[in-house]
């Protein structure tokens, strides 16, 4: 796939004691990112937080959480991700999405490697 130029950064606040279908929400997103076929996908869990509710979700050791921040970062090009956003918007019940234009200098991954000649 290539991406380069302008692109659109979705960025998607969830806790990780969500879940959709039985599932952690976050992987159920990041899979369905993959089937969709989006450029790319990362999960990242934050150490603090709090969201609409304003309860603090830490791992300090006097308040320690079960439910830290999760980020989930997406980007591609904006009409697909603008495509799939309703499903999004509907696997999210308890969080935030924000979307970011973002100017994409390099996307590389490694060329797959050749079948071994018989």
């Amino acid at each position: 796939m290539k991406l380069e130029g302008t692109g659109l950064l979705v960025r998607i606040y969830i806790g990780e004691s969500d879940h959709w279908h039985g599932r952690p929400l976050y992987q159920a997103i990041v899979e369905f990112l993959r089937e969709r076929h989006i450029a790319g996908a990362t999960v990242l869990r934050g150490i603090e937080g709090f969201g609409a509710k304003s309860h603090l979700h830490t791992t300090r050791i006097l308040r320690l959480s079960e439910d830290l921040p999760v980020l989930i970062e997406i980007v591609d090009e904006e009409s697909r991700l603008r495509a799939i956003l309703p499903e999004l918007d509907a696997m999210v019940a308890d969080g935030l999405i924000t979307l970011e234009r973002v100017e994409v200098f390099a996307y590389r991954g490694a060329a797959p490697e050749a079948p071994p000649e018989a």
